[in-house]
């Protein structure tokens, strides 16, 4: 059992992933792999992933700070500080800053083990996006559908942006 102890704002690894970053705050080896929790940072406008779906775990956005838009399924929802987005296992889903300011959201990942991605992810793209394969090889060790091609239809349709790609005129 690990101790108790307070994780302080700049305490935990910090994955860059672009418009999107991951602070791990309790990774799943310190809550017996129940849950994690990692806070997602995001620059304006950044949108955070292409569409796509988790096969194991549930996703649970709590924010902080700013505007989240989520995509899920068919539904379009709008989360602003203490809202709660549930992204239910199996559903198709997406989420972006929807707002001109930087935003914060405590991501809760369950049960735990995803939040390996994000350290996986971040170390691929130190040396730019990462080859396709190598990423196909990612999402399948994670259980992770993804849907590249929706990215230029999510940058078009919300006013986003993705990592390595220019801003899109509002």
């Amino acid at each position: 059992m690990k101790s108790p102890r307070v994780v302080g704002p700049h305490d935990g690894h910090l994955a860059i992933l672009g418009g999107t970053n991951a602070r791990f705050v309790i990774a799943g080896d310190d809550a017996s792999k129940r849950f994690a929790l990692v806070e997602h940072l995001m620059q304006p406008r950044a949108l955070a992933a292409p569409m796509h779906r988790h096969h194991r775990e549930d996703e649970f956005s709590f924010v902080l700070e700013g505007s989240i838009g989520a995509l899920l399924g068919d539904s379009v929802v709008i989360g602003h500080p203490s809202d709660l987005i549930f992204k239910p296992r199996e559903q198709w889903r997406t989420f972006w800053n929807a707002g001109e300011t930087p935003a914060r959201v405590l991501e809760i990942i369950s049960p735990a083990g995803f939040e390996h991605y994000f350290r996986d992810l971040g170390a691929e793209l130190i040396n730019g996006a990462p080859h396709p394969q190598r990423l196909a090889a990612m999402c399948a060790r994670y259980a992770l559908d993804m849907d590249m091609s929706s990215v230029p239809d999510l940058i078009q349709r919300f006013g986003v942006r993705f990592p390595g790609g220019p801003p899109v005129p509002r």
